[in-house]
């Protein structure tokens, strides 16, 4: 399976990067990539596509106002699904569709990544006084701190000294930052870490099993390592179609946040059917607010159209009933944590046993390059890490990760292109194959250069991106600015801070309503 690349666009470029990496370049679909696709509005670069799709009102909330990334963030989500785009449609083609070309743009790649916000709609920060992370300790360093559970919260912070009120006030923002993309904590959190060494504040995280993890820079990691497992190929299943090309491919998934969901949604879109299994009572992101229907509107931006099982993975009943569900697979895919699967018995050979022929992909957060006692593998915490936390701010500016869910959307993306390029490797080789990609790795996928970062200019009514330097007074409202910059021949747009609106536009309806691929 191989693919030749038209490289007009940066993000065909890094698709094409992308499909020389997974061993797939150099064949017949063309990826063919724009600013704009389907949206009616004037996008000709990175910043005026975060302005309009919601990126800069997201990443900007914890500060109170739009914000661009200064790195071509939509443009790096691009490139990888476009490249998942080449895997699908070449895929098809192994089937016996004429697929020649697929088509996406980098805004409607922007609007994925904040797919979940924009299920959400506006969400009201009037309120949210306080002082977001990360911290500082009294010497110096920058640091990030992640724990899933409220006790060990409360340990970690007793132990520092802070005070009993002020820890329980911060629980709640700092738990449900992943959703609102903002985390006001009391100043008094901050105040009490300051007057701590790192290593006493690393040492007391690890005691109190709370990941502390400094804002660094590795060096990149490879994003995909594809690793071939023992059997027979499976019946591709049903004949796919021009817009569904992986129609009766069937995928079992046992994923929860976003990343492993993420990557089941990109497969269902794709047309695979997919199948969650969740816990005893159903995930517990199914009744977490905003409800619609009666279900977490963020849940089901990411798992609408999947069906769902409940089973108790602790339990071998449970794992058994686990492997007679992938035994009639094609793909089975996971974001468990370290370890988790090879005591449970559902490792990649050990599926592969039961079904011959499995694509096994396992999305986790920082892989095998931390060693075997990582910190907790989550998306604000890799972007420290990984440099990203540096990169997303202007020249100037201390590195701070962004509160927007920047590894989570290309840890299930770049996990949705592995299964893809699994899924063409044993159509040409009959073998199964394992596919490992992390946050971390995801985060090697984003160009590490600045140079596009442009404020937008206040207005008197709210924000205007343009795409040069352009002097603004307060008098002039947003359509007034937007009138005189398009005269002049200065694309323009004015920045979304109103999810719920950009959801009832309909310059965005073609966008919104569809797959983010046209395979012609």
């Amino acid at each position: 399976m191989t693919a030749t690349l038209s490289t007009a666009h940066p993000a065909a470029r890094l698709a094409g990067d992308h499909l020389a990496a997974l061993g797939a370049s150099g064949g017949t679909v063309e990826p063919v990539v724009d600013w704009a696709g389907p949206v009616e509005l004037p996008l000709t670069d990175e910043v005026l596509v975060q302005a309009a799709c919601g990126i800069m009102h997201v990443h900007g909330r914890a500060r109170g106002a739009p914000e661009p990334l200064a790195v071509d963030y939509a443009t790096a989500v691009a490139g990888v699904l476009a490249a998942a785009g080449v895997l699908a449609a070449e895929f098809a083609r192994a089937r016996g569709i004429p697929v020649s070309a697929v088509r996406t743009s980098v805004a409607q790649a922007a609007l994925l990544s904040v797919g979940q916000y924009l299920a959400c709609g506006q969400v009201d920060t009037s309120h949210a006084a306080g002082v977001p992370p990360p911290f500082v300790s009294g010497d110096g360093v920058r640091f990030e701190i992640e724990t899933l559970r409220a006790e060990d919260w409360h340990r970690f912070w007793r132990t520092m000294g802070a005070a009993e009120e002020t820890l329980r006030q911060g629980w709640a923002p700092f738990l449900h930052r992943f959703a609102t993309a903002t985390c006001p904590l009391p100043a008094a959190l901050h105040d009490v870490l300051s007057t701590h060494l790192f290593s006493g504040i690393h040492r007391a995280g690890t005691a109190c099993e709370v990941s502390v993890v400094p804002i660094g820079d590795v060096p990149p990691v490879p994003v995909w390592s594809l690793t071939p497992l023992p059997g027979g190929t499976l019946d591709s299943g049903a004949a796919p179609g021009l817009d569904a090309p992986l129609r009766g491919i069937r995928v079992v998934e046992s994923a929860r946040r976003v990343q492993g969901p993420l990557a089941g949604h990109v497969l269902r879109l794709l047309g695979a059917d997919v199948l969650r299994i969740e816990p005893p009572g159903g995930d517990p992101a199914r009744g977490v607010p905003p409800l619609a229907g009666g279900v977490s509107a963020r849940f089901a931006a990411l798992n609408a159209g999947k069906d769902a099982v409940e089973l108790d993975l602790t339990q071998s009943a449970g794992r058994a009933a686990a492997k007679e569900l992938v035994a009639g697979a094609d793909v089975f895919l996971h974001n468990w944590a370290p370890g988790k699967a090879a005591a449970w018995g559902l490792d990649a050979p050990d599926l592969a046993a039961v079904r011959p022929g499995l694509v096994y992909a396992a999305a986790a957060g920082w892989g095998h390059h931390l060693g075997r006692r990582p910190p907790l593998g989550t998306d604000y915490v890799v972007q420290a890490h990984s440099g990203l936390a540096a990169a997303l701010r202007p020249s100037g500016e201390p590195p701070a990760p962004s509160l927007m869910t920047i590894t989570d959307v290309l840890g299930g993306l770049v996990c949705a292109a592995g299964v893809l390029a699994g899924l063409g490797r044993r159509d040409r080789t009959g073998a199964g194959c394992r596919a490992d990609t992390s946050l971390l790795s995801a985060a090697s996928t984003v160009p590490r250069t600045r140079g596009r970062y442009r404020r937008p200019l206040r207005t008197a009514d709210g924000y205007v991106a343009a795409s040069a330097p352009h002097d603004s007074t307060p008098q002039r409202t947003t359509e007034e600015l937007l009138t005189r910059l398009r005269a002049a021949g200065v694309p323009a747009v004015a920045v979304t801070t109103d999810l719920g609106a950009l959801g009832a536009d309909p310059r965005f309806a073609a966008a919104l309503n569809r797959p983010p691929w046209e395979f012609r």
